[in-house]
Order: structure tokens, then sequence, then C-alpha cells
């Protein structure tokens, strides 16, 4: 089973130095129908003007993973990081027992536009951590890479949740597949381009969720940017 979630249908609050589209229910936003998908909680997709950001606050038993699409983020917090994050790096902040940092837009004069993703770790209490790289998805237009795993594989970054979080930059015409063992889930979000999976087409910031599906399979229909959840 396939089940869209349009770009359209999901929340939204512009604040005016943020404008933000929610996937699942986020701060003002309350959807019970929209609480996350398996252990994937919240998918942000954010814009945030130049100089603008969101101050120190706290944050604890949350897997936070930011993937930068345009421009470039500013990232401060407890455990003694200074970074910034480009596109073609994720991100990935263990808040465990207890963390605390701030976002900003690293521009004076350009937007930043990002995925903020949470995800609900295997256990509370964790020691907060924190990892970052650039992965060349760029170079890899015709297959997915690896970017975040519980085992850390193949130079992906850690996650402590049963998951395997893929990124892909296809052409225009390029097939891609990723196949789903027996019990696992799939989400699939399009950061940019259009895609066909099955017989849905899926345009910039709509997902879709796949369970008791033997892979996700999709043609790009314009060159693409997504993200694709493998999930317990």
């Amino acid at each position: 089973m396939i089940q869209i979630r349009r770009s359209a249908d999901r929340g939204h609050a512009n604040h005016g130095w943020l404008d933000s589209h929610h996937s699942f229910s986020f701060a003002d936003y309350h959807d019970p129908r929209q609480m996350g998908f398996r252990s994937l909680r919240v998918i942000n997709e954010d814009r945030v003007q130049p100089g603008a950001g969101f101050p120190t606050h706290s944050h604890s038993d949350m897997e936070i993973l930011t993937w930068v699409l345009e421009g470039a983020l500013e990232h401060k917090d407890s455990l003694g990081t200074s970074s910034r994050i480009r596109p073609g790096e994720l991100q990935r902040m263990s808040a465990g027992s207890g963390v605390t940092h701030s976002e900003y837009n690293a521009s004076r004069d350009a937007l930043v536009h990002f995925l903020q993703i949470w995800i609900l770790p295997e256990r509370r209490g964790l020691a907060p951590s924190y990892e970052q790289r650039a992965f060349a998805i760029a170079g890899a237009r015709d297959r997915l890479t690896l970017v975040a795993s519980r085992d850390g594989r193949d130079g992906s970054l850690t996650v402590h949740q049963d998951l395997a979080l893929f990124a892909g930059a296809p052409l225009a015409g390029t097939l891609l597949s990723h196949p789903l063992a027996a019990g696992r889930f799939g989400w699939l979000q399009l950061a940019r381009g259009r895609v066909r999976l099955g017989s849905e087409t899926l345009e910039a910031g709509d997902g879709a969720a796949l369970s008791a599906e033997p892979a996700i399979a999709l043609e790009a229909l314009e060159n693409s940017e997504l993200l694709v959840f493998d999930l317990a």
C-alpha cells in the first residue's frame, strides 16, 4: 500500500523570518491522523530568512537530522559543536538526556532552505552526541547513497534507531529502486523535482508512506533530489 502525503496538505506556518511546512503534527499544527510514520516523527521543510534563525533552545530524547538544500545553516550546541551545514551534508544530533543548541542562517543576504527530521530513538536517556558529514550524491545520480544507519555502515552517520536513510539526486529518466524486506516500511520525501512512484506522480514537497510493498521503485521525471527511509 502506498499513501501519498501531498505538499499542499501539510501543516504550514509563516512567521516572516521562517516559512515552515510540516509533514506531521508539529507546534501549533495538530492532526491526529498525521502524528508520524513508524519511528519517523517530524519532517519540516524550513526556509529561514538571511541573518535569522532559532535562538538557543533545548531538546531531549530525539534523533535530529538536518539536510540542507540551499544556503548554509550555522549550528552551535552545548556539546561545544560549532559548524556550518551546506548542501550535500547531513547533520545528526542525538539529544538524548538533554542538549541545547541554536540554528541560524549563516548568510546575511541569501535564504537557507533545509529539511529537519526528528526520529524517535530506540531508548531514552542516551548520551548526547553529534555528527556531520558530506555525501557526494551529485556524483551518484543513478543510485541511492546511504547517509544514516543504525550501525553507521559504509561511512553513514549513526542514528540510534532501526532505520536506514538514503539520499538521491536522480537525473530525468533515471530509474531508482530500494528493496524493502518483509516487515519493513518505507517513506519517500521528495525535496525537489518530480518523480513517478507506482501510478502516482510526486511533486517537490510530496511524501509517500509504503507498507507491505516489496520495494520503493521510482522514475525521475525531472532532475530531482529525494530522501528514502527504510524503517522497522
